[in-house]
């Protein structure tokens, strides 16, 4: 199978978590991801675990992308860190505003994606490939789906290369959106993020905060089965692979995998699709 596939990990808090991502990552590894990406945290609360694992990515010979948020940073911090990229031999950046920290009343001196976008290529020209986050069921904050369309674009033509969704259930609306922003002249590689279901309760309250719609189909089934484990995980790897094979029959570029540091629900889900 030739679909190009992505993996995203966060930076762990322990030596423990490190140790365990490592293994993670050789387990993954087998399926050659495109790249491996790296959550950064708000206001670059986890800038140097962040950069500890993309070098350890590096040295491991796969490609690496770590996230930039703009939030609550400055130009010269944000300068630095591009720096330390190109020294570190990375090529990808994925690009994002990122969320306020707690406490933190201002937003500093970038206040969008888009800024951040046009402030990487000012700095280093083509240097990197840069991703950006889309929102095929709207981002949460834009007042409108057209708001939050003209901020997609804005991103593109500020340099973007290609974009990552937020993760959805719903083929339609990855569709819908690849629709709406074609129409509006931007070409550019969308690739659905996908996120694998080993649990509800938590998946619930992640999605309930960040706006990723659970189809009430979905959200009852998997309430129906109460503490039952293995039956909640066996339905959302069902769910999850059929979403998989839907998007890629429809054109879909790629799938970015939203791993959360674990690798079995991404084998599982692969082996389905047809790798090897």
């Amino acid at each position: 199978m030739k679909t190009e596939i992505s993996i995203e990990f966060f930076p762990p808090q322990t030596p423990e978590g490190v140790e365990k991502l490592r293994a993670v990552r050789e387990r993954l590894a087998v399926l050659k991801p495109e790249f491996f990406s790296v959550t950064f945290g708000a206001g670059g609360s986890t800038r140097e675990r962040t950069f500890a694992v993309v070098k350890e990515i590096v040295a491991e010979g796969h490609q690496a992308a770590p996230h930039l948020s703009c939030i609550g940073s400055t130009h010269a911090n944000i300068r630095e860190i591009l720096h330390d990229y190109m020294d570190a031999g990375i090529r990808r950046i994925v690009a994002l505003r990122g969320d306020l920290p707690s406490g933190m009343a201002e937003a500093g001196e970038f206040r969008h994606a888009d800024e951040l976008v046009a402030f990487i290529r000012a700095e280093t020209g083509r240097h990197f490939r840069i991703e950006v986050a889309a929102y095929p069921e709207w981002h949460p904050q834009a007042r409108t789906p057209d708001d939050d369309l003209k901020a997609f674009v804005g991103k593109i033509k500020a340099g973007a290369d290609s974009a990552i969704t937020q993760y959805f259930y719903n083929a339609d609306a990855y569709f819908h959106f690849v629709d709406a922003v074609r129409a509006r002249g931007v070409d550019v590689p969308i690739v659905p993020g996908i996120m694998p279901i080993g649990g509800f309760s938590k998946l619930a309250r992640f999605s309930d905060a960040c706006g990723a719609e659970l189809p009430r189909w979905m959200r009852r089934t998997f309430e129906g089965f109460g503490d039952d484990a293995e039956s909640i995980r066996a339905f959302g790897l069902d769910v999850v692979t059929e979403l998989c094979e839907r998007l890629l029959a429809g054109g879909a570029p790629g799938l970015h995998f939203y791993a959360m540091n674990q690798s079995g629900l991404v084998l599982e889900i692969c082996r389905r699709l047809g790798w090897k």
